[in-house]
């Protein structure tokens, strides 16, 4: 059966494909190489002994998008992660997160609701919840205002899919709301590797470990927390990618009473920035440059999930912990630096 995967070259997508092809499934892959790179179809091949169909197309551009579905009439399923996902570049970059983010949604969708049936998993965010009341926060937890044009896409994103199901009984689809990916492939041969500075807590991290960066900036340490640092659900990306997997299987299988779902996908634990920052420490025995700034515009103070939907539904529970998702990490981060 074949799966589309758009941004299938990305941190999360590459690890998604991986699954996917173990599982059996066909992959063909969107992606733009505007945060990626052609180099990890070898990182996928070298893990699965298999290569992906891959075709470079900038979803932005809805003829090409047309086209690809023509030649590509088949397939079953999409998998859509293409967005630009950096909460402060977000902030000073607004009209290109719109563009970006929603554009190439609405194009997709235009096309993949001309079928008879397909099968649609969207990649969500925590950031949909902004800073919710209680914690750990459930899937009914009220929809805010967002605190970021990136939060603010994916809750748009999530009511565009969910009203074009309403009109669309042929079109199923889930989106997966999750916390804050993080690690590499055990193989090390795909992970996290951003273009430029990263965006991200733990690869900044890494990279300053590695001597990269000269400094990591710790944004904030007067939050109504612990130890004053920001608190986020740091999940695996192979049990976020795994996650993916059972999710497209349950809409193949048309165990879907409703149209559309949404589903939390984290490990249910929170951690502090500072935690995090022991947490590379410990596995790697080194001691880590960084230094307290001020905060960030767009950041909440505390965001770590409650999976129990997830669980039950999917059948699907995180398993790594914070120590081995930084471990896997920092093997990632030596290989590619060494």
């Amino acid at each position: 059966m074949k799966i589309l995967v758009t941004g299938g070259l990305g941190f999360i997508g590459s690890h998604t494909v991986v699954e996917l092809q173990n599982s059996g499934y066909e992959v063909v892959i969107i992606d733009d190489c505007s945060n990626s790179s052609e180099n990890v179809l070898e990182g996928i091949f070298a893990i699965t002994g298999k290569r992906p169909v891959y075709e470079k197309i900038d979803l932005r551009e809805k003829e090409k998008v047309g086209d690809f579905f023509t030649r590509h009439a088949d397939i079953m399923g999409t998998i859509h992660f293409a967005a630009s996902k950096a909460v402060g570049e977000s902030v000073e970059k607004p009209l290109h997160y719109y563009e970006n983010n929603l554009s190439t949604l609405i194009y997709l969708l235009k096309e993949i609701t001309a079928k008879k049936r397909q099968s649609f998993i969207f990649s969500s965010s925590c950031t949909v919840y902004g800073q919710a009341d209680k914690m750990p926060i459930t899937e009914d937890a009220p929809v805010k205002m967002a605190e970021s044009p990136y939060g603010n896409t994916k809750q748009i994103g999530e009511e565009i899919i969910k009203d074009t199901c309403k009109v669309n009984s042929g079109l199923q689809a889930i989106s997966l709301r999750y916390f804050n990916p993080m690690g590499a492939h055990p193989s090390a041969e795909i992970g996290e590797l951003p273009i430029g500075v990263p965006q991200n807590l733990v690869p900044f991290i890494t990279q300053t470990g590695i001597g990269l960066r000269e400094q990591l900036s710790v944004f904030g340490d007067d939050y109504p927390t612990p130890d004053g640092t920001c608190i986020r659900d740091y999940i695996h990306v192979v049990d976020l990618a795994k996650a993916h997997v059972v999710a497209l299987e349950r809409l193949l299988k048309g165990e879907n009473p409703e149209n559309y779902e949404v589903y939390n996908v984290g490990t249910g634990q929170g951690s502090s920035v500072l935690e995090v920052i022991a947490s590379f420490e410990r596995v790697s025995g080194k001691k880590l440059n960084y230094s307290i700034v001020e905060r960030r515009p767009g950041d909440i103070t505390t965001a770590y999930a409650d999976t129990k939907k997830a669980n039950e539904v999917l059948g699907w529970k995180a398993c790594s912990t914070l120590d081995q998702a930084m471990k896997s990490a920092w093997d990632w981060e030596q290989k590619i630096r060494n």
